[in-house]
């Protein structure tokens, strides 16, 4: 009996310690081939400094608008992760993306992760890298907050919003936020380089299937998902999102500025009433829009062709 507890205790310590080599391996493999992966690749943007920090901003297209594309809560790579969509719209308009601090190629930012700091943050990034308003804001999902509070504050600055999916402050009284050490878990996953060793893990399949993407992109954004997973930054925002949408919503609605929401079906968002509580804020508009579309919360993947369509023909209305 006593052997055999020592066996156990044994093979426990043995475990153990062949778990602990493999996730030192792991993090070290982690970071060389991170070091290596950004020698080897340049922002295919402009790097404006904000605050000390570096934010990339990508442009493409021409056009007498300017669309700026926002990205949702921890959206690895969002000029790839837009590509579908702005492929399809900067023939007819200039198109630019703004990676927030610690998303994409921009730099980790040590600044708070209040609605404030980030939409200032966006709104020198723009200018520093010439693009100027007023600007069409096209945010998803979380990044709804931003664009509302952008149109409450500096209505001048937007010509009209056009949510994909849009997370407006309503949805915070039902969408359920993971929990703080959830998150932690995940992020520790991710710098552990775990994720790397699932290379399934980082695909994205409606947007590797789009179509948009070049065997380089697809190489690219599984690059940035490897070491923009969770990152101190994305983490901040979402333990802010609830203080965040509960000042957008104290504002109210901007009745000044036009808006075009799309909507998913919601199912796998995990609120019920998810396009209704959308298509209420879309009617509280004198100049709203509603479209309902059956696809889920990545509409600009699933739906792109559809998006452009109904963007254009919402923005020829507008003159």
């Amino acid at each position: 009996m006593v052997d055999k507890l020592k066996f156990l205790k044994l093979l426990a310590l043995g475990l153990l310690l062949l778990t602990l080599v493999f996730l030192l391996f792991s993090t070290l493999n982690h970071k060389i081939r991170t070091g290596n992966e950004v020698q080897q690749t340049s922002a295919p943007g402009t790097m404006v400094e904000v605050n000390g920090c570096q934010m990339h901003v990508y442009g493409v297209g021409e056009g007498s608008k300017t669309l700026v594309l926002m990205a949702g809560s921890g959206t690895s790579a969002p000029t790839l992760d837009f590509k579908p969509l702005w492929s399809k719209l900067s023939p007819q308009y200039r198109i630019v993306v703004v990676e927030r601090a610690g998303y994409g190629f921009s730099d980790l930012a040590q600044a708070p992760r209040d609605i404030g700091r980030i939409l200032a943050d966006t709104r020198q990034a723009l200018v520093s890298a010439g693009e100027m308003p007023p600007y069409v804001l096209v945010p998803h999902s979380m990044s709804a907050l931003e664009a509302i509070h952008w149109a409450q504050h500096f209505p001048q600055e937007v010509t009209a919003i056009i949510g994909i999916d849009p997370a407006i402050p309503e949805v915070y009284d039902y969408l359920q936020v993971p929990p703080v050490f959830v998150l932690r878990i995940m992020s520790w996953v991710a710098s552990a380089g775990l994720v790397r060793l699932v290379p399934g893990l980082a695909d994205s399949p409606d947007l590797m299937s789009s179509g948009a993407l070049t065997e380089e992109d697809k190489t690219l954004y599984r690059q940035l998902l490897y070491r923009r997973t969770l990152t101190g930054n994305m983490m901040e925002e979402l333990k802010a999102v609830k203080a965040n949408a509960e000042l957008v919503q104290q504002t109210g609605v901007p009745q000044t500025v036009p808006m075009l929401f799309f909507s998913s079906d919601g199912k796998d968002l995990g609120v019920p009433n998810w396009s209704a509580l959308l298509k209420d804020y879309t009617e509280q508009l004198e100049r709203g829009r509603f479209i309902q579309l059956d696809a889920g919360h990545y509409l600009h993947h699933l739906e792109s062709r559809r998006l452009a369509e109904e963007v254009e023909r919402f923005l020829e209305d507008l003159l």
